[in-house]
Order: structure tokens, then C-alpha cells, then sequence
């Protein structure tokens, strides 16, 4: 029997594209990366992918700047379903997915975020939450991965991890203690969606 498909989304250095990597390598997830696509170029996850002998594949939003955004999404659609997916990941992917993407894939796209369900919405994340810390209004940050959905980062929750912020801290210390229990939600976010995909 053939294992479930992921193809993950990235747009830089792909740290959590790699945790996907070595649990699919050590069958710590039951699944197989058939293709890694990125926005840029220059994304060392595509070098990532390479190394491990995953198609990695470049689709830069430059030619689509007239045609706006749709048009960029449907064509990276197109591409994506070529690999015949059971499940999307994104992984670090920095652009904001229209319906033109969404639709062609509806309930199996998923999102790692560096915040907890219902703050710090959109980019800088971590850069909030550490200040909110600092300022007394939180206790802790964290992460999850939820459902994708066209409101930003407001999808449901597939989990989520508590991450502290010691007082000594500084935002670099808070980053990279984020950044750890990421690889190791997303891994674990990813077999739980899988698995409910197959329930259906």
C-alpha cells in the first residue's frame, strides 16, 4: 500500500521542511514528500529538497505581477496537483493563498504558525509575542498548525504547542525555543491530519 503524499510549500530556509524530511525518512510519519515548491529561488529549502532527492520546483510570482494574485494561485494549483497530493504543508511559505489555490484543495491544506490559536495574526509572530511578554501581557507564546482557510491564520486548529519565555530571555533565545517545538508539532500535526483524512 502506498503512503500518503505531501507536497510542502516553503519560502526560506526550510528548518521545518527538513523535520518532515527525517520523519518521513525514519518512518516517525507514515508519508512521503513527493514535491517542494517555493515562491523564491534563493529558498534553501529547494536545496533541502534537492539533497534528499525530492523534486523541488521554483514558481516565482514576478511573471504573474499583472495578473495578480489569482492567476498566480491557479497556476501554482495546476502545478501542485500534477504531484497528485493527499495533503499540502506550509512550511514557512510567506505568501497569503487565494481561492484560486484553496479551492482546488479543499480541507487538506495545513499551516505551521509561530502563535498560538487566535493571536498574533500574519508575519512577525514571534517578534509580538516576545514583546507582549516583556510588557506583562502574556505568559508563555507557542505555536500551531491549523486548517488553511482565506482569512489568515484563523483556520481550525489541528494542535498546538506551549512554548516558554523565561525573563532572562532574548527574543533570539525565545526564537530558536520556538523554532525546536515546531519541528516537532508540524511532524506531529501533519500525522494527525493525514489521519483524519483518512476517516472521512
Amino acid at each position: 500500500m502506498s503512503k500518503p503524499r505531501l507536497v510542502v510549500l516553503v519560502s526560506g530556509s526550510g528548518s521545518s521542511l527538513q523535520a518532515l524530511l527525517d520523519a518521513c525518512e525514519t518512518d516517525q510519519l507514515d508519508a512521503e514528500i513527493a514535491a517542494v515548491f517555493s515562491n523564491k529561488k534563493s529558498a534553501f529549502g529547494l536545496e533541502r529538497a534537492k539533497r534528499a532527492k525530492v523534486p523541488d520546483l521554483h514558481v516565482p510570482y514576478a511573471p504573474f505581477a499583472d495578473q495578480g494574485r489569482a492567476a498566480y494561485d491557479a497556476t501554482l494549483a495546476k502545478q501542485v496537483a500534477d504531484f497528485a497530493p493527499d495533503l499540502i504543508v506550509l512550511a514557512g511559505w510567506m505568501r497569503i493563498l487565494t481561492p484560486a489555490f484553496l479551492d482546488q484543495f479543499p480541507n487538506r491544506i495545513i499551516n505551521l504558525h509561530p502563535a498560538l490559536p487566535g493571536t498574533y495574526i500574519g508575519a512577525n509572530g514571534i517578534e509580538w509575542a516576545f514583546n507582549s511578554f516583556q510588557n506583562g501581557d502574556i505568559k508563555h507564546g507557542g505555536c500551531m498548525v491549523h486548517y488553511v482557510i482565506p482569512a489568515v491564520d484563523e483556520g481550525q486548529p489541528i494542535d498546538t504547542e506551549i512554548v516558554p519565555i523565561f525573563p532572562h530571555d532574548t527574543q533570539d533565545d525565545y526564537a530558536q525555543r520556538l523554532h525546536a517545538a515546531e519541528h516537532l508539532l508540524i511532524v506531529r500535526a501533519t500525522q494527525k491530519a493525514l489521519k483524519a483524512l483518512s476517516t472521512c
